[in-house]
């Protein structure tokens, strides 16, 4: 399993938000995208997502192209800065809604349910709701909710930036350990060279839409 970018860009108004973007990425990979705000990451990721629909390139998943399929055909995960969950849902709710959008078995909801809760560390906390959660609780809960599906390809952008310092290293030390047991593909964008640093796995640097540089962390680190 595999997605390739080719080519890719995204021009609007005759502003590139993405220009000319090649890179692979591999199935069970963690791969960060970095660069400063306004750099490209987030128009890198909604391409690969099929929220936007690139100006030039292709999208390649598994040998095939799939850039002008829907996100909804795509099985993909998006977590974002803001903690996203329904407030009228409990936990345990709202982890299990794209399951019963999938209309899946009420035992499998279950199942998935309580065993992502307990890979989050927040299976006790399924009967309360979001606005009785701590920022970082209400964090794990919506990726909880993204990972519960087995989406094949979950992107997070800058998805601990409004949690503070010791939320931040707790929940990357949890990313790190859980996409190792895991076959999808991930992507992580991120504006900090230490989160790149602590993330591991590959670092793609953007610049003004630009991919600058890519390959495995300690060697875009140590080479720029």
């Amino acid at each position: 399993m595999s997605l390739t970018l080719e080519n890719l860009s995204r021009i609007v108004d005759g502003v590139d938000y993405i220009r000319n973007a090649n890179l692979t990425f591999e199935a069970g990979s963690f791969n960060v995208l970095l660069g400063r705000t306004l750099a490209g990451k987030t128009s890198l990721m909604r391409l690969m997502a099929g929220l936007d629909k690139p100006t030039e390139g292709r999208l390649i998943y598994n040998g095939n192209d799939v850039t002008g399929q829907s996100v909804q055909r795509r099985n993909i995960s998006m977590i974002y800065q803001q903690f996203i969950n329904y407030p009228n849902l409990s936990v345990y709710e709202n982890i299990a809604s794209p399951l019963r959008l999938a209309k899946m078995p009420e035992s499998e909801i279950d199942r998935r349910v309580k065993e992502t809760a307990a890979m989050l560390r927040i299976e006790p906390l399924l009967k309360r709701f979001p606005l009785e959660l701590s920022g970082g609780q209400q964090q794990r809960t919506a990726m909880a909710r993204a990972l519960v599906k087995d989406a094949t390809l979950v992107l997070f952008d800058e998805p601990l930036v409004n949690l503070d310092y010791k939320l931040r290293e707790e929940l990357r030390a949890e990313l790190r350990d859980l996409f190792r047991e895991r076959q999808c593909i991930a992507v992580y964008a991120t504006t900090e060279a230490n989160e790149a640093l602590a993330l591991g796995g590959t670092t793609t640097l953007l610049h003004e839409g630009r991919v600058v540089q890519s390959g495995p962390v300690m060697d875009v680190y140590r080479k720029p």
